[in-house]
């Protein structure tokens, strides 16, 4: 019989069973299509050269008018701009204790790397930054140049908080830094992971708000201790307050003044155990002249706590930069101060007038508005509204950043979106603005005058997962939903997707604002990373390929994307600190040394006639390119999979390598494979596991012949 040529559609399909696609693909990883054919995606190397600090979820390129490139980049903690791959922190100061008031008093404990900062109403919650200057030595290892360096808090009250050296004090650090200490506290830190719920019962279990009185063990602990030593007992003084440790409560029955607590273990049904040192110690209930507001489980709570991750906006601002922590401030980066100078509050520029103070994100338009969306209103500064939308005037490159009451003079302006609780994402496209809150989508379009700006509504049925979740491709604007993807082509509309189900059956819903949308236009791809049903980080991607019409699916954990443009390549945050460029060779460079990507891809069954009767696979021809591949002698194995009803595991499998002999004066690579397979149905799979093989697949073809009914 003549050979089989496998043909397979292009893009995965997972909709339809694996016999009802047949002629499709059924499942990849590290896997496009291009031309209609599937290839290894390209692999990734490193363009930072150190590591930021928390989680970035954003990623803003642009360029200089010298040609320097840069790339701002905002974590939960943090905010960054990146220069020829190192990091400098531009994160805005909150606040300022100002030196020579003697306010801020360090206290350091012989031979503990803690030490307690006495700064009365510092406002600082466990996790922020404060950095210091104007220290003086404390007498022993605690000397000026320790203290005077940026430090994060772990918060104990309202007036102290502790912090961490490097070294232990020693006997001689009895002084207190000096009357001339200065304390710089940064923008507070964000969340990290979502939380779920307010209220009562709001939380996990060990949960607290970042303002619960704190401290730390000063001990191991036992499962049987009743004496518990913590760095310090302020605020825990009263019998019946209770503490967390871990996950364990305990009452404490009495104190001493070395900061030893009396308890009992294991109260309100938790149960006795064993605890590090230096873990942290949160007054639970009690002491109601402190700031203590712990909510744990099944507590009451009047308390409304954060629930939202920490994201930032950012746009430039000529080469300047205005960035926005989500639901807070709006600040602005002057490129002339340098990197090492921070981000300012952009109420604080000179000649501000009606700056808006808080917003969900900021933009700069086109015309050379700013334009900030769910903050606060002229009428009410400080009071944030969802909806609205703020605009400054354009009337001159100042106006553009101070000028925001909106008279007949000027071109400021106030909007608000008539459906909807909150504003979710803005993206602009080439003409418009599209606008999208939790259920309804706007076309914020340029129309001219005092009053410049039109908003029309174009949807009140859609969803959207995450402020991160949507993309612009030139005029479309590709968004994923809670329950299904969209595209605006001048139209709002649902997208029919062939893996709607792998998705959204295995997603994450409480961890939905993780959601990353990145575009990469070299493959006429739209990206989302997204955590699956078990993880609370994003571990899976999903891609249109809008060119080809077609989705494909695999496994990587990134935070953030950018297209390349500004640089040479995509760049994508990962979780272990590092920015990589992408598309760039075909290695995971995370790793030192660079290691494989394995990639791989399998076909839906594929039988003969209706599957009445049984065949026989006898040798595989591959058609494949490793064209570019970096690898000396690049290979792939080529998998054939048998089985009898479509209901049925596979019952045999023969594999075989490929691999390329010569690339002059044509690309040779092994001829054939001799196979052995006896089924009703059979399978193929391509999967390459060594570093540097990339390849790309044709039509592979089959020596297939009848072999019976039984």
């Amino acid at each position: 019989m003549p050979l089989t040529k496998l043909q397979f559609k292009p893009g995965i399909d997972r909709e339809a069973t694996s016999y009802s696609n047949e002629g499709g693909w059924r499942e990849c990883d590290k896997v496009r299509f291009r031309f209609g054919f599937p290839e290894k995606i390209g692999g990734w190397t490193r363009y930072t050269s150190s590591t930021y600090q928390g989680t970035a979820r954003d990623l803003h390129p642009w360029v200089a008018l010298d040609g320097s490139r840069y790339l701002g980049v905002g974590t939960h903690l943090k905010y960054y701009i990146v220069e020829g791959g190192s990091l400098f922190d531009i994160t805005p100061i909150r606040s300022t204790q100002a030196a020579g008031s003697s306010a801020v008093v360090f206290s350091a404990t012989n031979g503990s790397t803690t030490v307690t900062v006495t700064d009365v109403g510092h406002a600082a919650g466990t996790g922020d930054f404060v950095t210091f200057s104007g220290a003086t030595s404390l007498g022993g290892t605690v000397t000026a140049t320790v203290l005077n360096a940026e430090y994060q808090i772990t918060r104990l009250t309202s007036d102290t908080y502790t912090i961490t050296l490097a070294a232990a004090a020693n006997a001689s650090d009895t002084a207190n830094g000096g009357a001339n200490v200065q304390a710089q506290y940064q923008t507070s830190v964000g969340l990290d992971t979502q939380v779920g719920g307010t209220g009562w019962g709001a939380g996990a279990w060990g949960g607290t708000t970042e303002t619960a009185l704190e401290t730390q063990l000063n001990e191991a602990l036992d499962d049987n201790e009743t004496a518990v030593d913590v760095d310090d007992e302020t605020g825990i003084t009263t019998t019946g307050d209770i503490i967390l440790v871990d996950s364990e409560l305990m009452t404490v029955t009495s104190t001493t003044d070395d900061n030893t607590l009396t308890v009992a273990r294991g109260a309100s049904g938790t149960t006795a155990a064993t605890h590090s040192d230096n873990t942290r110690v949160f007054l639970a209930k009690g002491n109601t002249s402190s700031d203590a507001d712990y909510v744990g489980w099944g507590q009451a709570s009047a308390l409304t706590t954060e629930t939202t991750l920490r994201t930032w906006s950012h746009d430039n601002f000529g080469e300047d930069l205005l960035i926005n922590v989500r639901d807070g401030g709006i600040f602005y980066w002057d490129r002339s101060d340098g990197l090492n100078t921070r981000a300012t509050a952009l109420s604080a520029e000179s000649g501000a007038t009606s700056t808006p103070t808080i917003a969900k994100q900021i933009m700069v338009s086109d015309q050379g508005h700013v334009i900030a969306f769910g903050c606060d209103t002229e009428a009410d500064p400080g009071t944030q509204d969802p909806l609205i939308i703020r605009t400054s005037s354009n009337t001159s490159v100042s106006a553009s950043l101070t000028k925001w009451q909106v008279e007949d003079t000027e071109t400021a302006q106030e909007l608000r979106l008539a459906s909807g609780s909150t504003i979710v994402a803005a993206i602009k496209t080439r003409t418009l603005i599209l606008v999208l809150s939790d259920n309804a989508a706007y076309a914020m379009t340029y129309q001219g005058g005092t009053s410049p700006y039109l908003l029309q509504s174009l949807s009140e049925s859609i969803s959207i997962t995450s402020p991160k979740a949507a993309v612009a491709v030139g005029e479309f604007v590709f968004w994923m939903g809670r329950d299904s993807f969209y595209i605006f082509d001048g139209n709002v509309k649902q997208m029919p997707c062939t893996l709607h189900d792998y998705v959204f059956t295995d997603f994450n819903d409480e961890q939905n604002e993780k959601i990353a949308a990145g575009h990469n236009s070299s493959f006429g791809e739209v990206w989302w990373f997204y955590p699956s049903k078990n993880s609370t980080t994003i571990d899976r991607y999903i891609i249109y390929n809008y060119q080809q019409q077609i989705w494909y699916y695999g496994n990587l954990t990134r935070t953030a994307w950018v297209d390349r443009g500004v640089h040479r390549n995509p760049i994508a945050a990962h979780t272990d600190g590092y920015l990589y460029y992408h598309e760039d060779g075909f290695d995971d460079g995370s790793t030192t040394p660079a290691s494989a990507i394995t990639a791989n891809i399998e076909s839906s069954q594929i039988d003969m006639g209706d599957g009445e009767q049984f065949t026989l696979v006898r040798r595989l021809i591959p058609d494949i390119t490793f064209r570019d591949s970096e690898n000396a002698t690049p290979s792939a194995n080529f998998t054939v999979k048998v089985r009898n009803f479509p209901g049925a595991n596979f019952s045999e499998s023969v594999s075989g390598s490929t691999a390329q002999s010569a690339t002059t004066p044509v690309e040779q690579y092994t001829n054939q494979t001799h196979l052995r397979l006896r089924g009703r149905s059979f399978a193929l799979r391509v999967e390459s596991t060594d570093k540097g093989v990339g390849w790309r697949l044709g039509a592979t073809r089959l020596d297939i012949r009848p072999d019976g009914r039984r």
